[in-house]
């Protein structure tokens, strides 16, 4: 309980100076950006019946989500560097609505692919600039602040895909992703209102891809050692948020109506996780914190595949919640390492190579669901997260 006094002091100083509007534009912008792909996995039983999909090929969908959202990383943060972050935040929203509206008019598995591999990269624009204008705004209470917007993203995601699940059952899939294209609109006009124009100098296009200066910058031990992190950590959240409501579908034989409420539960326990854990790091660093959080992560995923009554996976979900506090600490704790003016170009090419590997693990999860090994799978990724807190406790540097 000693965080909460020191939550309530860090949300009067966010609110400072009029930084809150700016606070608010770029959390709700977040809140459809992550909300909307995590409809996906939400409404994937839906969209198998529809377009006849199996497991892998459900997987392959989610990856390619992701690897589209990957991909426009390093643009994202090139483009960042060059024009600002104003605009790009802007396009994102924008084209996200467009993309989106693509997704659900789709009238093949063809065009479902390709259309939600363009919602992904519309999304991607906005990955980058959200930190990055986090950090010009918010120098002194950067974790807090980065921890309030991904905050906002799990309000989403405790709302949106339950929403949708629900909406899918009663009417149809599509309905569900209809109901956030003017949202996404809404999103780029409160960013146009309240954003400054631009937040630092504009670096050269040509500075802002030099690869030698990128890869001077991953190289180094600290960074390599958080992208490494950040790459297990998106392996084993990847899998698990892909189909943690399908496993409960069909493997524990939970009705789809309460699979999804506990998705959105599970997303529901970040609005507090998320804060908390940019809290911890701007109080006492990362290493206490990862440790943790990852621990009791590798206990709940590990516990799963035993778990049969229905009222035990809350608790279950509870503790497997700590996986959204991890990525708040070590992205912040790798923002402030990257240099000023290219910080960008080197947080989106950081983002590209992490949540393009994390991306594959969809497909392999679902490849080996499908062989019968769904408990097994889950196993998996629950050692994988042992290795991840193992890791933390050697790293002398944290």
């Amino acid at each position: 309980m000693r965080y909460i006094p020191a939550v309530k002091r860090a949300g009067g100083e966010l609110w400072s100076g009029g930084r809150g509007k700016i606070l608010l534009a770029v959390a709700f912008g977040w809140f459809l950006s992550i909300s909307v792909r995590m409809i996906y996995p939400a409404v994937l039983p839906h969209i198998r019946g529809t377009y006849n999909l199996t497991l892998t090929t459900s997987g392959l969908l989610l990856t390619v989500l992701w690897i589209a959202y990957a991909s426009g990383q390093l643009p994202g943060g090139i483009l960042a560097d060059w024009v600002g972050e104003r605009p790009l935040l802007i396009t994102s929203s924008l084209l996200a609505a467009a993309m989106l509206a693509l997704v659900i008019v789709a009238d093949s598995a063809v065009i479902l692919f390709s259309a939600t591999a363009l919602f992904g990269a519309g999304t991607a624009l906005y990955g980058v600039s959200r930190f990055t204008i986090l950090g010009k705004i918010y120098s002194e209470q950067l974790g807090t602040a980065t921890g309030a917007t991904m905050a906002a993203g799990d309000i989403g995601n405790a709302v949106m895909p339950p929403a949708a699940g629900f909406i899918a059952t009663a009417m149809a899939w599509q309905y569900g992703f209809g109901l956030a294209v003017p949202l996404f609109l809404l999103a780029a006009v409160g960013l146009w209102a309240t954003l400054p124009k631009r937040m630092s100098t504009a670096t050269s296009l040509r500075e802002s891809i030099a690869l030698g200066d990128i890869l001077s910058t991953l190289s180094q031990p600290i960074v390599l050692r958080g992208t490494i992190l950040l790459v297990l950590w998106a392996v084993i959240i990847q899998a698990f948020m892909g189909f943690y409501p399908t496993y409960l579908i069909d493997e524990k034989g939970i009705s789809a109506r309460i699979a999804t409420a506990l998705f959105g539960f599970f997303f529901a326990l970040g609005i507090l996780m998320k804060p908390v854990a940019g809290r911890a790091y701007d109080s006492i660093g990362v290493r206490i914190p990862l440790l943790a959080l990852m621990s009791v992560a590798s206990l709940a995923l590990a516990a799963l595949p035993f778990v049969e009554a229905v009222w035990l996976f809350v608790p279950v979900t509870v503790l497997a919640s700590s996986l959204l506090g991890f990525e708040t600490i070590v992205i912040s704790d790798l923002t402030r390492r990257l240099p000023e003016g290219t910080q960008g170009t080197n947080l989106g090419a950081l983002r590209t190579v992490y949540l393009a590997l994390g991306a594959l693990s969809p497909v392999l999860f679902g490849a080996i669901a499908e062989q019968e090994y769904f408990d097994e799978a889950f196993l998996g990724i629950a050692g994988l997260a042992a290795i991840v807190a193992l890791t933390v406790f050697a790293s002398i540097d944290y």
